[in-house]
């Protein structure tokens, strides 16, 4: 199955368009976790099976575990997610950035040491460098354009003969870098005017919208501006504020009430946003 076809598969059978960003920060591990053989998979593990009724998609933040050396626990936590939640696609957050050759090896990471069906990637040294992740047709490509950070204005928002460039970066990914029809791209809830800018520009895109939760994203403006005509096409990224709900022995409850609630949140956006459109 095609990542975009799984992707909407998912978001159709929960009616959700909330995604978990895993973020295993070993500080915030509960403690009554750090004694196991393992604790940044007990956590995951935990976390997985808490919020997956409630998530069209789950991000682990690749970082977070190769800092701790921890890459073979992301190897384990995805196929977990593979063999006990095998309908929820599972978007590698690497934002990997790099030359033709090394790009290439970067793919080969995330689809298959991995098994990702996604990754999020770096577009600001060219088509070239997208090139490798297309070559796994099914897979899909997730690039970086209105980025939710405050600096993200630094770069994203030059103009460039006559647009800016996360507008270059929309048109190209809508046009021609799309040669596979799995790209999407990364705009922040954090900026709700440049994601309605984004999805006019690129009407059909899947967009991986991060920033609400602990970064403050208004919900209800994001999802009015970033809808697509069929009244779906995002995935709404909640990290922090849902695996971190409670640090004690009830977290994994915690995690699903959170994960619960943003989900209701965005159902309730989304009614208001197309009732608006009638």
């Amino acid at each position: 199955m095609l990542f975009t076809e799984k992707l909407t598969a998912r978001t159709r059978a929960v009616d959700s368009m909330l995604c978990v960003g895993l973020d295993p920060d070993f500080k915030r591990i509960p403690e009554h976790l750090k004694n196991d053989e393992d604790p940044v998979w007990s956590f995951c593990r935990a976390i997985v099976d808490a919020v997956a009724p409630f998530v069209c998609a789950f991000k682990p933040q690749i970082a977070y575990f190769a800092a701790m050396g921890a890459e073979k626990t992301l190897e384990r936590v995805i196929a977990y997610i593979r063999e006990k939640h095998p309908d929820i696609p599972v978007i590698l957050d690497a934002k990997r950035g790099d030359i033709g050759s090394t790009a290439r090896m970067y793919a080969r990471e995330a689809f298959k040491r991995y098994q990702a069906d996604a990754v999020t990637v770096s577009p600001y040294m060219g088509y070239d460098t997208i090139v490798p992740y297309l070559e796994y047709p099914d897979k899909g490509v997730i690039i970086l354009c209105r980025t939710s950070n405050p600096g993200g204005a630094d770069i994203e928002e030059l103009v460039c003969d006559g647009e800016t460039i996360y507008e270059r970066i929309a048109r190209l990914a809508a046009g021609p870098w799309n040669t596979t029809g799995q790209i999407g791209l990364v705009v922040g809830a954090t900026q709700p005017a440049e994601i309605a800018r984004v999805r006019k520009i690129a009407p059909s895109l899947p967009l991986l919208v991060p920033g609400i939760g602990a970064q403050g994203g208004d919900v209800n403006a994001a999802v009015a501006a970033g809808l697509d005509a069929a009244g779906a096409g995002m995935i709404i990224n909640s990290s922090r504020a849902v695996i971190f709900a409670a640090p004690d022995e009830t977290f994994a409850e915690a995690a699903a009430a959170a994960a619960r609630a943003t989900r209701d949140a965005i159902r309730a956006a989304r009614v208001r946003a197309l009732a608006g459109q009638d």
